[in-house]
C-alpha cells in the first residue's frame, strides 16, 4: 500500500520506504516519535523540496497510519548534490523526530 507523508499540509511525499519508531530522549527521559522515509526527487521538484526542508519545522501527517506530530530533521541525506541538471532523479533519505515543548 502506497503511503503519503504530508508536511505542513503543503508538501506531499510518496516514500519508497517508510518506518516509524519511538525513542527515549536520554536528556529528559521522554519518548519521542520518529519517522524515517526514503523518497525520490526529480530535477523539476528539487528547488521546492530543498527550500521546504530548510525550514526545519514540520507538522508531520501520515493519514494511513493516523500519525501526526510536530517535528524537525534529525538526519537527512541525498544521493545527488546538483539536481538543477534536467531529467535527474535523486534519492533522499529523511528522518524526522518529534519536537518537545
Amino acid at each position: 500500500m502506497q503511503q503519503t507523508v504530508i508536511l505542513n499540509d503543503d508538501l506531499k511525499l510518496e516514500p519508497t520506504n517508510l518506518s516509524t519508531d519511538e525513542v527515549i530522549d536520554p536528556k529528559i527521559g521522554i519518548e519521542r516519535k520518529t519517522l524515517s522515509i526514503d523518497f525520490k526527487v526529480t530535477s523539476e521538484d528539487y528547488h521546492r523540496v530543498a527550500t521546504f526542508l530548510y525550514k526545519n519545522d514540520f507538522d508531520v501527517n501520515v493519514p494511513s497510519l493516523n500519525l501526526r506530530f510536530q517535528a524537525y530533521i534529525q538526519k537527512y541525506t541525498t544521493s545527488v548534490t546538483n539536481l538543477y541538471k534536467e531529467n535527474q532523479i535523486g534519492d533522499y533519505s529523511l528522518t524526522l523526530i518529534e519536537k518537545m515543548d
